[in-house]
């Protein structure tokens, strides 16, 4: 069975949506990808003030009329870059077998007796105006089962990535920052994956204070080579509870978004800390995290580490790289350019793959990886135009 399917993401970075045509053969562990097309759409800067006004409130705005019109407002966004992608590659809609819609995170929440997670993106919006059927809302299927509902992506990242010889990690640098552990010779079952904490998500978020909106990033950590890094400051920061935990585990806004970090500019305020001082120390956080992450939760309970390959926006900031491989030196430090893939088409990617599984039938969850009690068929399917030339079983 061979499909061509678009998977559509966007992170908890909130820039845009990444939308990415590949053509898929087989399924499970004979699943074989091409890249056919990549495209990210920004978001309109109002759809983007919504969404961090809902951050800003940790999941609850003024009222559930605000959040059910914002979902089909992404909802129609999402179509439109699913749109884009194919017309940019130069095929038609009636090409398109399948789409896989990540949709947008904002609020997740999967602990304690009120466990939920919800992204926005109406997929019913995305397959009436695209005619194709749509695979979406991926995370709640294992959230149901007792699981963290993330990270998901790492069961395509054994499917691409997994090796005979080597035993690699593969690592999104995205607003919230995760790794995959793949042993050599591994099995699906031997996959360990969790989020280390902040990636770009404070970063971001002090730029977007500093420069009063003009800037949403860091490029290339020009400005956080410009600083210094605060130690004290660092050390306090290095005590959040999260990075002492086990994995399975996740984090995301509500733990570090712009609560968080206005909390810690207003802090940095008070003690004479400079803005550029800040954010080197932020970027110092992203890095330590990371390392104390591979030393305590991989190295030290799991073995060896031969490559590690960086994927994300975060793998663009030469200053937060120059630090993960300071700190890393242990491994072959790359991105995965170097395997052939695109860093920031992944996860996109990833999500297309996703929704091949959900109509094959195959279960594409990692237990071991979000702390499920049992593997679930993952993803909501919504017909579209082409419904009956889509297999589900």
């Amino acid at each position: 069975m061979e499909r061509l399917v678009v998977g559509l993401m966007s992170g908890t970075s909130m820039d845009g949506i990444d939308a990415a045509l590949v053509e898929i053969t087989g399924r499970g562990e004979r699943s074989r990808v091409k890249s056919r097309g990549f495209v990210t759409t920004p978001y309109p800067k109002d759809v983007k003030r919504d969404l961090l006004e809902i951050d800003r409130e940790s999941g609850h705005r003024n009222g559930t009329a605000e959040i059910s019109a914002l979902n089909f407002k992404i909802g129609e966004l999402f179509a439109q870059a699913a749109i884009r992608v194919v017309a940019r590659s130069g095929r038609s809609l009636r090409s398109v077998d399948l789409i896989g819609s990540h949709g947008q995170t904002v609020f997740h929440n999967p602990k304690g007796r009120e466990k939920s997670t919800l992204q926005l993106g109406e997929p019913a919006v995305i397959a009436e105006r695209t005619g194709v059927t749509t695979v979406a809302d991926f995370r709640t299927a294992d959230v149901a089962a007792g699981g963290e509902g993330a990270p998901l992506t790492p069961y395509v990242h054994y499917l691409l990535f997994r090796d005979r010889k080597k035993s690699r990690a593969i690592h999104n640098l995205g607003g919230i920052s995760n790794l995959t552990y793949i042993p050599a010779r591994a099995a699906p079952r031997n996959v360990v994956a969790f989020d280390t904490g902040p990636g770009n998500m404070i970063i971001d978020g002090l730029v977007r204070i500093m420069t009063r909106g003009k800037m949403s990033s860091d490029r290339g950590g020009a400005m956080a080579k410009e600083g210094d890094v605060n130690g004290g400051l660092l050390r306090a920061l290095m005590r959040h509870p999260f990075y002492s935990l086990l994995p399975p585990k996740s984090t995301g806004r509500e733990a570090f978004g712009a609560s968080f970090v206005a909390s810690l500019q207003q802090r940095a305020k008070k003690q004479g800390i400079r803005p550029l001082d800040l954010l080197a120390t932020a970027t110092a956080l992203s890095a330590s995290t990371i390392v104390k992450a591979y030393a305590e939760c991989v190295l030290g309970r799991l073995g060896k580490v031969d490559e590690i390959y960086f994927a994300g926006g975060g793998r663009k900031n030469r200053t937060l790289m120059k630090l993960l491989r300071n700190g890393l030196d242990f491994a072959k430090v790359g991105v995965v350019e170097d395997l052939g893939v695109d860093g920031d088409a992944l996860e996109a990617q990833a999500f297309a793959v996703m929704a091949n599984e959900t109509v094959e039938g195959v279960r594409g969850n990692l237990p071991r990886v979000t702390g499920a009690g049992h593997p679930v068929i993952l993803g909501k399917v919504v017909p579209g135009k082409n419904y009956l030339g889509v297999r589900l079983k």
